[in-house]
């Protein structure tokens, strides 16, 4: 590899680590926190956004994106993720006879699940597991881009399938979002009560494992 080209890499990485590192940033703030060019760092930045390694949201500002969140999630092992989550997505189906996903950012603007422990109801959610949903527009979605409220979980009633509520939460290491922990409940057994319930057993969850992963009591 030329010099020239190392230099490149190695200034594309900085402006990655300067995004991830804020969690958000604007073209300006990034350049002058790299020391770059404004066009230099936006024709850099440019070539991470193609690479799904950093999105732009709706202000202009600069994320981590949906590439960089996956290979995270690898990083981490999806193998070891599962093992790690197992026993609280249990616990949740005990606590609430409701299938309980596994999922993390994949290809595209898409999420995927990668486990599931199925609930004990006769009428219950049917196994996605390897199958992608798209991140717009589904719970798991919405907490993988960040997008989670104060309560620390959303919901989202009749999204992905016309029938199904979604509740999701997300987990995080290290302040990242790396996974996010759901339920799906056919929707007509679900009431605002119970679905706030879910949804504060389903944080509750969530952060203990967040906190494992970050500290790395469960790791």
């Amino acid at each position: 590899m030329s010099e020239q080209s190392t230099r490149s890499v190695e200034r594309a990485m900085s402006l990655l680590a300067d995004v991830c590192e804020k969690g958000s940033t604007s073209l300006a703030d990034a350049s002058r926190a790299v020391d770059l060019a404004p066009s230099t760092a936006l024709r850099l930045l440019r070539t991470l956004e193609a690479s799904g390694f950093v999105r732009r949201d709706e202000g202009g500002n600069y994320r981590a994106g949906s590439r960089l969140m996956q290979l995270g999630a690898r990083a981490l092992g999806n193998e070891s993720l599962i093992d790690v989550c197992h026993d609280e997505m249990v616990g949740l189906e005990e606590a609430t006879g409701e299938s309980v996903y596994l999922s993390v950012a994949g290809h595209a603007d898409s999420a995927v699940y990668i486990s599931i422990v199925e609930g004990s109801h006769s009428v219950r959610h049917a196994n996605w597991v390897g199958r992608t949903i798209p991140l717009d527009g589904s719970a798991a979605g919405l907490v993988l881009q960040g997008d989670t409220p104060d309560r620390g979980f959303v919901i989202v009633e009749r999204g992905i399938e016309r029938d199904v509520t979604a509740l999701a939460a997300p987990i995080t290491a290290s302040g990242r979002v790396v996974a996010a922990i759901s339920i799906l409940v056919p929707s007509y057994r679900l009431s605002d009560a119970s679905a706030q319930q879910c949804g504060a057993l389903l944080a509750s969850a969530a952060r203990r494992l967040s906190a494992g992963l970050t500290d790395g009591t469960i790791l």
